[in-house]
């Protein structure tokens, strides 16, 4: 879903000289998605998990990805083996940011994710808390159809931040589905302003 959410649908990665180049999204900021590599955009991955963690070894070591501020692996909720892939390839990496949603059947399994981490050592920046609350269109009001509060019990449970609560909104499927970015202009102030908060 990375090449549909970043406005890449239907764009191929070139390599030269045994390394992959990376797909620039803008200026400063390149990506590298299994959604590269398949033949058709509907394709399914049906890989084991020696292989699935092998593409992740090839997105660090074989991508020339060059000179780096910040490398971010987003990858699938739970304990499996690329999270395991990830956490050995970067045993100092400055940490982790465990993603939930506001139920108890979302932050019990990101409270085992909080535990992986921590048993292999990398610590946790802090918790976003997704689909907080839905906010209607046509009025603005907020309505927390998935419960509230899990984000923030789970981050004092674990003695870390709440970075932030990021909630529903009508045009940021909108925006997914073209596309375009959530910090862009046509973004709902609401979010623009709740990832801008995180991202300090």
């Amino acid at each position: 879903t990375i090449p549909i959410m970043m406005g890449l649908s239907g764009q191929r990665v070139q390599g030269m000289g045994g390394s992959i180049s990376p797909v620039p999204v803008f200026e400063n900021l390149l990506v590298m998605s299994i959604g590269f590599l398949t033949q058709g955009k509907d394709d399914p991955v049906i890989w084991r998990g020696p292989l699935r963690s092998g593409v992740i070894r090839q997105f660090v070591s074989d991508v020339d990805w060059g000179p780096l501020d910040y490398l971010v692996a987003d990858l699938p909720p739970g304990t499996g083996d690329e999270a395991l892939t990830v956490a050995q390839m970067f045993p100092k990496a400055e940490g982790a940011i465990i993603v939930t949603t506001p139920q108890e059947v979302s932050t019990a399994d990101c409270r085992k994710a909080a535990n992986f981490v921590k048993a292999v050592d990398l610590p946790i920046v802090g918790i976003i808390e997704n689909m907080s609350g839905f906010i209607c269109p046509h009025c603005g009001e907020k309505t927390n159809i998935f419960g509230a509060g899990g984000g923030q019990a789970m981050a004092e449970q674990l003695g870390v931040p709440l970075l932030g609560h990021v909630p529903i909104a009508a045009d940021v499927t909108r925006l997914g589905d073209e596309g375009r970015p959530l910090l862009g202009p046509d973004a709902p102030l609401e979010v623009k302003q709740v990832y801008e908060g995180i991202v300090e």
